[in-house]
């Protein structure tokens, strides 16, 4: 069996706002094996770059966790001092921005960054550092990588800038990697090498991946679980084969078929009506069902619970309620309708 590497339990975020104390991410609660690719999905504003960052300790100013927690390894982040979080980060948690060419300092070299958490983390000289820069980058695929360390972001392409940050990333052989929305606006080429690049290094550094995206092609590519979020809640989590095949949230189902299928000529785009709610809008029962063409009574009244099935397939959806409840208020079992 896998060894737990990431463990969060029961995560509530909170932001403070001019409009009070707003919950963005709500009673999350998931793990992340060794060797293991865990993909959060859903739709902006769902949560998913909230949780990372929380895992992370990289959350604004005005952010903070309120209550559950974090642990790597069996160890309590969320309690460490800001000091001892830096140690942490870029060392054995390191995380992929979204934007490449934000994300890296213009004005700073190729190689100055990538040398930086070798000499913050590991106790080597700067020409030990460029040694090993010149290795990652050969590891990542680049080219010339002696004549990179001398360039700035803006001299490289939009694919090579997501290549160094994940150099920088796995520079210290990072237990978790966390990588949000690691291909946005890469063509469909270059999407394709970096997800395959980080599927190889996940497998020979034996790294835990925690993937953010909301493109369910991604998902499909390097999943090994799918964990999908709306409104801040974890509404259904699987295998990545359990939730490409048999979806057991009205929300998944939506999203799946809001992605073209080039096989099925006889395949139709399914828009999910509505929008996401937003952080102070108050709804009752279930928070989808202003948007699902399943809902009954039950679901605008009562909040449904994770019910679970013999794989341990949840989904947070009254539809499966024949199936056993996982919730600690309640320990009543049900015939699993199979």
């Amino acid at each position: 069996m896998q060894e737990t590497l990431l463990e969060v339990k029961n995560l509530v975020t909170s932001f403070r706002t001019a409009d009070g104390t707003l919950q963005a991410v709500k009673d999350v609660s998931f793990e992340v094996k060794k060797g293991e690719t865990l993909c959060i999905v859903g739709e902006s504003g769902s949560g998913k770059s909230v949780t990372s960052l929380s895992v992370i300790g990289l959350l604004p100013q005005n952010g903070f966790i309120e209550s559950g927690e974090v642990l790597l390894e069996g160890n309590p982040l969320q309690d460490l001092s800001h000091e001892q979080l830096r140690k942490l980060r870029g060392n054995r948690i390191s995380m992929i921005f979204q934007e490449p060419m934000t994300a890296l300092n213009p004005v700073l070299t190729i190689g100055y960054q990538l040398r930086e958490p070798l000499l913050l983390h590991r106790n080597v000289s700067k020409r030990e550092a460029t040694v090993k820069a010149v290795e990652l980058l050969k590891q990542v695929g680049i080219p010339n990588p002696d004549k990179r360390l001398k360039q700035y972001p803006h001299e490289l392409s939009g694919g090579m800038r997501q290549r160094v940050m994940i150099a920088i990333a796995l520079a210290c052989h990072p237990s978790l990697l966390i990588a949000d929305e690691p291909t946005t606006a890469l063509d469909v080429t270059i999407q394709a090498q970096i997800l395959d690049l980080i599927n190889d290094l996940k497998a020979e550094l034996e790294m835990g991946v925690l993937l953010i995206t909301h493109d369910m092609g991604v998902v499909a590519e390097v999943a090994d679980r799918v964990m999908v979020m709306y409104a801040g809640e974890k509404i259904e989590e699987g295998t990545a084969e359990e939730i490409f095949d048999n979806p057991k949230h009205p929300y998944t189902k939506g999203l799946l078929n809001s992605v073209p299928n080039v096989d099925d000529p006889s395949f139709e785009l399914e828009a999910i009506p509505g929008s996401m709610p937003g952080l102070n809008e108050k709804i009752s029962g279930c928070k989808f069902h202003p948007r699902c063409k399943f809902a009954m009574d039950k679901c605008l009244t009562d909040v449904p619970p994770h019910f679970v099935d013999t794989n341990g397939h949840t989904a947070k959806c009254w539809l499966n309620e024949d199936e056993e409840v996982d919730t600690d208020e309640s320990d009543r079992k049900a015939t699993i309708n199979v």
